[in-house]
């Protein structure tokens, strides 16, 4: 075989590799199998004698992975399928493209610095973080994403999604390191790839979760997205969530005393639902209502939530600060503003504006709730920004957009994977599902099934003690990090006494 083909040859199997490790994620949940296709990789960047070679190995993975892992990304433009369907591909494939460009530098950069395995772990890992701040930020899919429902999952409290991304991949490493001849090497290496790969099928499930008297009620309508806003079905989907909100309580007794609608669950901006918002509260009985719900603000427009009162009257509101960039607003769009190109203005209604940032909700006797509109569960920074720490976390989303399984099932998996960082519960409303509540420890007490209409009655969990990672953030990975790097630089350039080289020369 020429050296041509067996490039492309490995260049292809890596993006096999990566298709497979997709498999890690919801709605498959087999994390083995991205421990799998992650070794993969990394046996075929050992393989890689140069660094755009290696760099190659780096982006067919990572294209094959976000390939298969984001085919939910469809969903939107199959919303209007006349007007848009034709963008889908070009989107999906610009956008995995794109970001695999990140992993590619990591494996190119790694092979640069050194023939061996450990640097990777390090500027993969880089990448990653890169890969979640940069341009506002998509973390979505990180390989810690993938621990939620094993016992692994736990450490995001300790170290976050980034520190378990480290750890996920030095885990990969082990299993490509030489087992050696010596009985010892080779029991140690088989005694931790044996503990790995019981942990990555181990459900973690131990233990029931700890309640309050608290209850909350979940109020999941159904709209898929093409009706959501269909004139003639409106009516329909605002007097069933009126129905579920007035609704006798599900356990005799336990009245609600707290109600959550999705993200924009009225289809009337805020300064024109005077009379929907005292219908809500009259259904809801005195019970406090927090819902999604569009505000204007001269010609601006935000993604909003407002808590109810009794009387129906607004108490509090709280305005999305993380936007879906080209979903919410067309980045630099004021900027253009000032150029004469007012089309993509959000400034001037074209486009939602930003928020002020975290915002806590006080709601009485259950304390004080970080809210979370949708797209901003997937960051864990926005959750440690909060300016104090919450009772307990508030997701208000509509995942109708991200399609009929895929997509909604890996937005619920980092809603628990916010939970467990914190070791605060999550009160998690859906418009299309999954509605759920959400224990400290990333487990679901009660939930309500995708794409389907209902409400939940559900008891809220007790908080947690303060996490390692709810008070440092990722100050203790980067730290890390930087070790990781500075050691792979600075063996680059000279020979260290615990380099196998130097003790071979």
């Amino acid at each position: 075989m020429s050296p041509q083909a067996a490039a492309w040859l490995r260049f292809a199997a890596a993006v096999g590799a990566g298709t497979v490790a997709a498999l890690g994620q919801a709605p498959y949940d087999l994390p083995l199998l991205l421990l799998l296709g992650l070794v993969v990789a990394i046996n075929l960047f050992q393989h890689s004698a140069r660094p755009w070679q290696a760099a190659a190995i780096g982006w067919g993975f990572a294209f094959g992975y976000f390939l298969h892992g984001w085919l939910w990304l469809l969903s939107p433009f199959m919303v209007d399928p006349e007007r848009y369907a034709w963008m889908a591909p070009f989107a999906l494939v610009g956008m995995c493209g794109g970001l695999a460009l990140f992993w590619a530098v990591a494996f190119g950069v790694s092979r640069r610095v050194s023939d061996r395995v450990w640097p990777l772990i390090f500027f993969l890992s880089a990448a990653e973080i890169l890969r979640g701040y940069l341009f506002t930020g998509f973390p979505w899919g990180m390989f810690s994403q993938s621990l939620v429902d094993v016992w692994p999952g736990q450490g995001l409290a300790l170290v976050g999604p980034y520190g378990m991304t480290l750890v996920f991949v030095a885990t990969a490493a082990v299993f490509t390191h030489p087992v050696g001849a010596a009985f010892t090497n080779r029991f140690a290496i088989w005694a931790v790839r044996l503990m790995v790969l019981v942990a990555l099928v181990v459900p973690f499930g131990a233990g029931p979760s700890a309640l309050t008297e608290s209850t909350v009620r979940l109020v999941q309508p159904n709209a898929a997205q093409k009706d959501k806003w269909d004139p003639v079905k409106i009516t329909e989907f605002y007097e069933r969530q009126l129905e579920y909100t007035s609704a006798p309580p599900a356990v005799a007794g336990a009245t609600p005393d707290l109600i959550l609608w999705a993200e924009t669950a009225i289809p009337w901006p805020l300064d024109m639902a005077d009379g929907a918002l005292s219908q809500i509260s009259f259904a809801a009985g005195g019970a406090p209502v927090f819902l999604g719900v569009q505000r204007r603000d001269g010609m601006q427009y935000y993604n909003s939530a407002v808590l109810l009162g009794p009387s129906g009257g607004v108490i509090q509101t709280y305005d999305k600060h993380h936007l879906v960039p080209f979903g919410e607003y067309i980045p630099f769009g004021n900027v253009m503003a000032k150029l004469g190109i007012r089309s993509f203005a959000a400034q001037l209604g074209n486009g939602y504006s930003s928020g002020r940032g975290p915002a806590l909700i006080d709601l009485g006797a259950l304390g004080r709730a970080l809210p979370l509109i949708c797209y901003e569960a997937v960051f864990a920074r926005d959750v440690n920004g909060a300016p104090e720490r919450p009772a307990f976390l508030m997701q208000l989303t509509n995942d109708a957009w991200f399609g009929t399984g895929q997509g909604p099932l890996q937005h619920l998996a980092q809603a628990r994977m916010r939970a467990i960082e914190q070791g605060l519960p999550m009160a998690r409303v859906a418009n299309t599902g999954v509605s759920a509540m959400i224990d400290p420890k990333g487990r679901l007490t009660d939930s309500l099934a995708l794409n389907t209409a209902g409400f939940l009655d559900v008891a809220l969990p007790q908080p947690l003690a303060p996490t390692l990672y709810s008070r440092f953030g990722e100050w203790p990975f980067l730290l890390v990090l930087l070790i990781g790097l500075g050691c792979a630089l600075l063996l680059r350039r000279r020979k260290l006494p615990f380099d196998p080289q130097y003790r071979q020369s």
